[in-house]
């Protein structure tokens, strides 16, 4: 963001945008350690429930898991 753009909105996370790389400053480190977090794989039992769900939705697994992480609840 650079000083012309106005600040972001309500409901805006503050990331970084999305159409610019991350860099190796801090808020690229952090950004990084989120996502690699957010993406850690689940217990067998709970990955296979994803993916049976996901199945019978007709979604990817990745896909079924980011509507989980997005809206905080299960499809």
């Amino acid at each position: 963001m650079n000083d012309n753009e106005p600040p972001a909105g309500i409901g805006h996370n503050g990331g970084p945008p999305l159409d610019e790389p991350l860099g190796g400053g801090w808020l690229g480190y952090v950004w990084k350690k989120a996502h690699k977090k957010a993406w850690k794989t689940p217990p067998r039992e709970i990955a296979l429930a994803r993916l049976k769900r996901a199945e019978e939705l007709g979604m990817s697994y990745k896909e079924y898991t980011l509507e989980i992480m997005e809206r905080g609840k299960y499809l």
